[in-house]
Parts: C-alpha cells; sequence; structure tokens
C-alpha cells in the first residue's frame, strides 16, 4: 500500500522536519489528527506525538475528535495512551465525556505494568478533573495508596508528589 506523504515523514524525519513539514503543508493537519485516532502503526502513536507538538492549546481543528480519542484511549498501546493524553490535557473536555476520561484514566493508573510516564499522565487527569469535582476527592485519595504509587520510577514519583501537593 502505497504511504502518504505525511506517514512518511513520520517514520522517517527528525521532529524539527516534522514540524517543518506540517508548517509548510497545513492541508496535512486532518490527516495528522485522523491518524493520531486510528492503529495504523508505525504512524498513529508517531502522529499523536506530532500532533500534540504542533497543536495550539484547545486547537478548534481537534475539538471535534476529542470525544473519539477518550472513547478509543484504552484501546491503544502506552506511547499513543500518553500522547492522546497530553493533547486531551490541552483540550476543554465537554462535560459528557468527563466521567469517561476520568474512568479511562483510573483504568490506565490502576494498571501498573504500564510504564510510569503513560501512568502519570492519566493521573495528571485524574487530578485535573477532581479539581472541578471536588466530590471526587475521595476517590483521588484511593488512588494514591503505596501499592500504586510504588511501581512508578523516581522521577515520576516526584512528578506524583508534587501533583497531590
Amino acid at each position: 500500500m502505497q504511504t502518504t506523504p505525511l506517514e512518511s515523514i513520520l517514520t522517517k524525519s527528525y521532529k524539527a522536519e516534522m514540524l517543518s513539514y506540517m508548517e509548510a503543508n497545513p492541508a496535512d493537519f486532518m490527516e495528522l489528527v485522523e491518524l493520531s485516532v486510528t492503529d495504523k502503526q508505525p504512524y498513529s502513536w508517531r502522529a499523536t506525538w506530532l500532533l500534540w507538538s504542533c497543536m495550539e492549546k484547545n486547537d478548534v481543528r481537534v475539538q471535534a475528535h476529542v470525544s473519539t480519542m477518550i472513547k478509543q484511549l484504552n484501546s491503544f498501546k502506552e506511547g499513543q495512551q500518553r500522547n492522546l493524553i497530553n493533547i486531551l490535557l490541552k483540550m476543554e473536555i465537554p462535560e459528557e465525556y468527563e466521567g469517561l476520561l476520568f474512568d479511562s484514566c483510573v483504568a490506565i493508573w490502576l494498571d501498573i505494568k504500564k510504564q510510569s510516564s503513560v501512568r502519570i499522565k492519566a493521573f495528571e487527569v485524574i487530578v485535573q478533573i477532581a479539581k472541578k469535582y471536588p466530590e471526587l476527592n475521595n476517590e483521588v485519595d484511593s488512588l494514591t495508596d503505596k501499592r500504586f504509587v510504588e511501581p512508578l520510577s523516581a522521577g515520576i514519583k516526584r512528578s506524583f508528589y508534587k501533583l497531590i501537593r
């Protein structure tokens, strides 16, 4: 199957070249968004990483895809999950999807076999949503139990303790 110019850039270039390509080819932005919500590897996880790097905060071009990102979050591998969470952290989440996002992030956080980097991103979302809904604070407290924190790498543990302060 023929690769698109964007797919080619995603697998053959360094970050600076990818960002330059996106700047020079704004029409490919939607392809980047579409790739980020599919499982077309090796392009999809790289697309989520590039999208996070080149999108604006609350980017209107991404807004229509937020619900898909949330619904499919737990179906992707860790690298793509982490970057989708990074994207979602930059977006305003529609109220009707906050519960699903919270639950998905709790599932990621509770999976101690997952990489520390994806787990801490999921925990960031949990904390962000709990700030908006204080009634979730007891649930968040239960998620700070040492059995969930101990498996984190040393650097990520420091980030975790900053988050809960």
